[in-house]
């Protein structure tokens, strides 16, 4: 088999501990092939120390787009000239064969751009595996549900699907760059079906690592942004439903009474049996904190 290039980005923000955890773990991959890392400093000094020319070569840059994880992955895409592209946080890890397996699947499918594999949720030292039971991921699978277990850091594309014509770049647009790894599933589904691995082959780490764990204004703007750019998610009663309970419960939690209660409204003219509705309501009236809610989740690998 000729294994192709594949270049892995890296974007990197105050973490330096994990930030050489993944790094590590990247370059122990078994992938036969050429393999190459990027490490793109985001609003922070750079580490020119991690850079290096022995086995897997690691190049370091600094963020020279928008600010924020956006145009941080996409000065790492524009740096690299290998064949596929892949992502991987610098809180997360890859499992030795992911890529080899990955790689695999994604060119034993002549018209697949995208491919992505299952994961394994990290949180307060519990691993719980999050598998989509399905290989193709659809651009209606996606309106009904964000599929936690196409993280970003199982994303593998072909370099010339990231042309403007096709699938694209990284949306820098995205309100403090969240929901930008839904929204290019979601423009990559459109053009053919991603190809799913579904095996637990990369490591995420849930909890306070977050830059946005608690950032409930954000969090907001950014899903009212995927709605207003994915009329899919509006037009799926299922998916509308569970972004409004969504909507309902950050801005329970962030103190805004009357956006809860109509958000909320929202979800259950679109699904009255929508559950984060129930959570919404409860937070209003003081029986939950969300906070303690989205701990309760994370330790069954799962989120609001």
């Amino acid at each position: 088999m000729n294994w192709p290039s594949v270049g892995v980005v890296i974007p990197t923000r105050n973490r330096p501990e994990l930030v050489r955890r993944s790094i590590a773990a990247v370059r122990a991959q078994r992938y036969p092939g050429e393999l190459k890392i990027v490490v793109v400093y985001d609003q922070t000094e750079p580490d020119y120390l991690l850079a290096s020319t022995d086995g897997v070569p690691v190049l370091v840059l600094t963020n020279w787009r928008t600010p924020g994880l956006a145009g941080a992955r996409n000065t790492g895409l524009l740096a690299l000239d290998t064949e596929l592209m892949a992502f991987c946080d610098d809180d997360d890890q890859w499992l030795p064969d992911k890529l080899r397996r990955q790689v695999a699947a994604l060119l034993a499918e002549a018209e697949a751009e995208f491919a992505t594999c299952a994961i394994e949720v990290e949180y307060e030292g519990r691993c719980t595996a999050r598998l989509a039971e399905q290989a193709r991921v659809t651009v209606g699978d996606l309106a009904r549900s964000r599929m936690a277990m196409l993280h970003s850091s199982s994303f593998l594309i072909r370099r010339e699907a990231l042309d403007p014509e096709r699938i694209g770049l990284v949306a820098e647009d995205a309100p403090g760059s969240q929901n930008e790894d839904w929204d290019l599933l979601l423009r990559a589904a459109r053009r053919a079906p991603i190809v799913h691995l579904d095996e637990p082959l990369v490591r995420v780490l849930w909890g306070r690592t977050s830059h946005y764990a608690y950032e409930y204004a954000t969090k907001i703007s950014s899903l009212r942004w995927m709605m207003q750019r994915h009329p899919e998610i509006s037009g799926c009663r299922t998916g509308a439903a569970r972004v409004y309970g969504q909507l309902a419960c950050w801005s329970a939690a962030s103190g805004n009474r009357s956006a809860a209660w109509r958000y909320t409204r929202e979800a259950v003219r679109a699904n009255w049996r929508e559950p984060r509705a129930a959570i919404a309501l409860a937070a209003m009236t003081g029986a939950v904190k969300v906070e303690n809610v989205v701990s309760a989740l994370h330790k069954r690998g799962r989120g609001i």
